[in-house]
């Protein structure tokens, strides 16, 4: 589907939230929607491994929040975790690494930036809870939209 967020915004201006952090585009394609799967992690990414390895991604988009900590949560293999499942992209309120490859592969990543070091701690993570970064709120069940202008949310199918 072919969409534009500033043409989204015109049409349902008062229906959506604007994501207000930016974000930097760091996969293989820089528009991407879909209905969003909520993962808040302490640093570790383990969860996040298993929800893109292991889940049918299609028509997905995962949105991960660490709190903006300075690790990597996502690099080239959890990208093509999430390409080889059908997940349009991922959005994360954190880091990212390896971005010579993630670009290549097409799927959606934004983050706020990269860093080469993961973290090894062991920590838990909570799946399909709201979600606060940005000024939005992010729930599982509703849709998001990227594209090169921005990040919008909406709790219904935008055409």
């Amino acid at each position: 589907m072919s969409f534009s967020t500033a043409d989204f915004c015109d049409k349902y201006k008062d229906e959506l939230q604007v994501l207000e952090l930016a974000l930097n585009s760091y996969g293989g394609v820089d528009s991407f929607s879909g209905e969003i799967v909520t993962i808040k992690l302490d640093k570790n990414n383990h969860e996040l491994i298993k929800l893109l390895r292991d889940e049918n991604g299609e028509g997905k988009v995962a949105v991960v929040d660490v709190d903006g900590a300075f690790f990597a949560v996502v690099g080239d293999n959890l990208m093509k975790f999430a390409h080889q499942n059908g997940w349009s992209g991922i959005v994360i309120n954190g880091y990212v690494r390896d971005t010579k490859i993630t670009k290549t592969i097409p799927v959606g990543l934004m983050a706020i930036g990269t860093c080469p070091k993961k973290s090894f701690e062991s920590n838990e993570a909570k799946r399909n809870i709201e979600l606060n970064f940005g000024e939005i709120s992010f729930r599982s069940g509703e849709y998001i939209y990227v594209d090169e202008d921005g990040i919008i949310v909406s709790d219904k199918i935008l055409q």
